[in-house]
């Protein structure tokens, strides 16, 4: 993937300009990552954005019990720790690759150099930030306002078709374990099998070993409201 290209995807940057995105794309340094690296940790300086060029990454977090759940499975053109670039702030969560994965690095320093010699894109930035908490006010509300077989509906047809990107879109499927699915949804695996099992009972999906294939997206587009 074309790190020009890349950049474009990263909603912190989508309305610079395409000079602003040129000189971003020439500051990222390329990064291999073996299966079961782990990019960060939680509590770690938080230094770079990091791009997927190619590869899976799962962001995982800590609950107080000490128990482990994945909030995001990240895919190619996808990115993760912006915040890093404008707070400094620790991370808040875990970074591992689960599979052979090429990353572009946006390092911290370079990017506010950037920003002191270019202050018209920091309007830009503040504009992609606002609609960005926007965003949390709508997965809030999500959460608050919808049942889990809505939720579920609506997030297996944002990934399915998030990891479909560049490939038959007739055919949605994703890489997910019903482990993975349960901590994006913060709900417990048990519940999430018995939305699945309903699904598969009325042939709107199919299930494989840490994979999921939607059958009909027009029945589960009407599950997601």
């Amino acid at each position: 993937m074309a790190l020009v290209s890349l950049i474009k995807q990263i909603p912190l940057f989508s309305y610079l300009n395409q000079d602003d995105i040129e000189i971003i794309a020439a500051l990222l340094r390329r990064r291999s990552i073996k299966k079961g690296d782990v990019i960060f940790q939680k509590g770690d300086e938080g230094t770079a954005l990091y791009a997927i060029l190619s590869g899976r990454i799962k962001i995982i977090v800590t609950r107080p019990a000490g128990d482990k759940i994945t909030v995001a499975i990240l895919n190619d053109g996808d990115f993760f720790g912006e915040m890093a670039l404008l707070d400094g702030m620790p991370r808040s969560a875990d970074a591992v690759a689960l599979e052979e994965t090429q990353l572009a690095v946006l390092d911290r320093n370079d990017f506010l150099a950037f920003l002191v010699q270019h202050e018209h894109a920091v309007l830009a930035i503040l504009r992609t930030l606002s609609l960005r908490l926007r965003k949390t006010d709508d997965l809030l509300s999500e959460i608050c306002f919808l049942s889990l077989s809505a939720r579920l509906a609506k997030r297996l047809l944002e990934l399915a078709r998030a990891e479909s990107v560049g490939h038959d879109a007739s055919v949605l499927e994703m890489r997910m374990t019903q482990k993975e699915l349960s901590g994006l949804l913060g709900v417990s695996r048990e519940s999430v099998n018995k939305e699945l099992k309903t699904l598969r009972d009325k042939g709107i999906v199919s299930t494989e070993r840490s994979k999921i294939v939607i059958l009909d997206q027009e029945r589960l587009k009407k599950r997601a409201k």
